[in-house]
């Protein structure tokens, strides 16, 4: 199965081991995976900012790049949120835009979170390995809200989600018992930014709840609502460690 890999700006920029562990573990189940390199940004910032104008082309860029491909494939719940349910307007357009607008339809599908692709698409139901580590699972809001990355699954302790199901057949792993499983981190985007000390007050509140039922490795599929949440971490120089859920689930040792 031949897929196109789609990598955030964030991971790009700050946290390529993710990338580079999403091509591992799809490698490691037999995907043939290509990264186009003219990609670009799936133009989310620009969207939750209200700059509509600024975030079509690079909506119509997307379409262009990957509607070769069978599948598109993504480790970020909020990108592929942002391509499946925010790209609609952008191809309203008379003329040129039709075709391409027709292209987005087909692409919609056909475009998938990680875990989301390896439990709908491929079917996994078991990755082997081992983390013998108490896990505290966030659920990012795209991938829970907007993606229905829902498991009734009565194998997962963690209630309902798609990473939950994959992580749960990890020998040796434990998943902390949360008393708010589906909250906000406070992230948002461009929120953290024109509401930073709310912003602030809900990742820390997260984090309490993580710290309650002692999470040794907070993990979450979406790197945007760790890369919060890991800076707080460490401001307040707290033990608890990050990693995405694709680093967990290819193998990846835990940060010292």
């Amino acid at each position: 199965m031949r897929v196109g890999l789609f990598i955030p700006c964030y991971i790009d920029q700050f946290y390529p081991d993710v990338g580079l562990a999403t091509v591992d573990l799809l490698e490691g189940l037999g995907v043939e995976v290509e990264f186009p390199a003219a990609q670009t940004c799936c133009g989310q910032p620009m969207a939750n900012t209200g700059c509509n104008d600024s975030a079509q082309p690079l909506a119509r860029r997307f379409v262009e790049i990957f509607a070769e491909y069978p599948y598109v494939v993504a480790p970020s719940g909020s990108c592929v949120a942002m391509v499946r349910h925010h790209y609609d307007h952008f191809f309203h357009d008379s003329g040129s835009t039709s075709q391409l607008r027709e292209k987005y339809l087909q692409l919609r599908d056909r475009t998938f979170e990680l875990c989301e692709f390896l439990v709908d698409v491929l079917k996994v139901d078991r990755i082997d390995g081992r983390f013998p580590h108490r896990v505290g699972l966030h659920q990012s809001c795209h991938g829970l809200r907007e993606l229905r990355m829902g498991s009734s699954s009565e194998r997962v302790e963690c209630d309902f989600s798609k990473p939950a199901q994959l992580l749960a057949t990890l020998e040796g792993l434990e998943f902390s018992q949360l008393q708010r499983q589906d909250e906000c981190c406070g992230f948002g985007g461009t929120f953290a930014v024109s509401e930073e000390a709310v912003s602030c007050r809900m990742g820390m509140d997260r984090i309490a709840d993580h710290e309650q039922a002692g999470t040794e490795v907070l993990t979450a599929a979406d790197m945007s609502c760790l890369m919060h949440l890991e800076g707080l971490l460490r401001r307040q120089r707290k033990p608890i460690r990050v990693m995405h859920v694709a680093q967990i689930l290819a193998g990846r040792a835990v940060p010292a």
